[in-house]
């Protein structure tokens, strides 16, 4: 996994990289819990068991969408610091 607060980032290229990556692990991440919660609310209008019971179907998807955090957080902090570094320069 890529881990941009090991070190400091000395250019823009370097945050294209992060920007990417953690946006695609991000969306994975939304996607699975989105997944997760869908099947957790079909299992419980069903009354029956989807492999899971709907608790835990809707309890993974939280989780899911907790693990994502810091991916989007580290996607924010990296699009931010590309859109505010050429207002130093100007």
């Amino acid at each position: 996994m890529l881990k941009p607060w090991e070190k400091p980032v000395k250019d823009r290229e370097e945050l294209r990289p992060i920007i990417s990556t953690m946006g695609l692990q991000g969306h994975i991440c939304w996607f699975l819990g989105l997944t997760f919660a869908i099947l957790g609310i079909i299992a419980g209008a069903m009354n029956t068991a989807l492999v899971l019971e709907p608790t835990h179907w809707l309890l993974l998807a939280i989780v899911v969408f907790v693990a994502g955090m810091p991916a989007w957080l580290t996607w924010a902090w990296a699009r931010h610091l590309l859109g505010i570094e050429p207002k130093k320069e100007g």
